[in-house]
């Protein structure tokens, strides 16, 4: 198939999870023997922190404004097979009206980002990304998160068909490395601030750091404000580039995940920062949400923490109990949740889709949930 992408960004990683999940996701899908083009608006805050120029097994396209690139979008999405848009991308419905008219390609929208969508639409905000009139004009409706998200999908904003199309890992790029110093600590968390989990950061990182004042703690991520409670022993890095996320990983004793809050009520929402980390053989450390055991075995392959004693507790486990948490960790997901799997999940869904008029498509159920 050739496959044509209206997305946030690829080439960038920098405050956003979409870069990362898409540079896997295309390396599975031309090792299956698909053609890529990537669209994507040349921000000046992503320019400025690029750390992708070209798709290696693909073509990107960056462009300053959508009427520069319309003619090309508009000969790729009559070559192509299926034509996907994203959440958050910035041209979103400039590239849906294109894909429905040139009517070959199969149309699908891919939200990375389901219970933000669903609580502002239910709240009656205005979403860029999505069309005025919903979802129902499209072939397929992926969602990065399963569950309930897929009914709402349907019920809410009119799709046709739903299915989850769950984060990865390249193995490729995050697998055990030696150790580097200045990333070791007792517990790391790698994240983007978001407002939403601060309040899960401070119980499950910043609390247990203030009743550990002589051990190493260390948070990477973006737009952390000022007023972050920092303490003497919680160390920062601005900006962690993938090259940098398998020693990172490597290097610490335990590591936290912590999902955000709309996305944790929902469930069934697994990040690829989680596959990133047991990737690495990091032990990791999360927080509770609904669906998690099906993605990994709490106190066999994940160490589950509701409050600052849970995490405590992790912290207090043997370096032999987290080195075997990490092992199984890492052997579930080399087996289940890496890039080449979902890659395999997306083609499969975009075959019974295309046998699948939009007059008559049929939902895909969580049958697929596993990929």
């Amino acid at each position: 198939m050739k496959i044509v992408i209206f997305g946030l960004t690829i080439s960038s990683s920098w405050g956003n999870g979409h870069a990362t999940l898409w540079r896997g996701l295309c390396k599975g899908l031309a090792r299956l023997g698909h053609d890529i083009v990537f669209f994507e608006r040349d921000e000046p805050y992503y320019a400025a922190t690029r750390d992708w120029h070209t798709l290696p097994h693909g073509k990107l396209v960056l462009f300053k404004a959508w009427n520069d690139v319309r003619q090309r979008a508009h000969a790729a999405l009559y070559a192509a097979d299926a034509a996907i848009v994203t959440s958050f991308c910035p041209d979103a419905n400039e590239a849906t009206a294109e894909i429905l008219d040139a009517g070959r390609p199969l149309a699908v929208f891919y939200d990375l980002d389901t219970p933000v969508t669903l609580m502002r639409w239910q709240a009656g905000e205005s979403i860029p990304y999505v069309p005025a009139r919903g979802l129902g004009e499209f072939d397929l409706v992926l969602s990065y998160t399963g569950g309930g998200t897929l009914e709402a999908l349907q019920a809410l904003l009119g799709a046709r068909a739903a299915a989850p199309l769950y984060g990865h890992v390249d193995p490729d790029a995050h697998h055990p490395v030696s150790d580097r110093e200045h990333y070791r600590a007792a517990l790391s968390y790698l994240g983007t601030y978001a407002a939403d989990r601060q309040e899960k950061l401070e119980r499950l990182f910043v609390e247990p750091a203030r009743r550990h004042p002589t051990e190493r703690f260390l948070i990477a991520g973006a737009q952390y404000p000022s007023d972050f409670p920092w303490t003497e022993n919680v160390f920062f890095l601005d900006h962690l580039p993938p090259a940098e996320h398998a020693a990172f990983f490597s290097s610490c004793r335990l590591t936290l995940n912590v999902t955000r809050a709309a996305m944790a009520r929902m469930g069934w929402c697994p990040s690829g920062r989680l596959f990133e980390a047991a990737a690495c053989g990091a032990a990791i450390l999360s927080d509770e949400w609904p669906g998690i055991d099906e993605f990994y075995t709490r106190d066999r392959e994940i160490l589950i923490a509701r409050d600052t004693q849970g995490a405590l507790s992790a912290l207090s486990a043997s370096d032999a109990q987290l080195r075997r948490v990490a092992h199984l960790a890492r052997e579930r997901t080399l087996d289940e949740h890496t890039c080449h799997h979902r890659a395999h999940a997306l083609c499969m869904l975009l075959e019974r889709a295309s046998v699948t008029s939009l007059r008559r498509a049929q939902p895909i159920t969580q049958a697929s949930s596993r990929y």
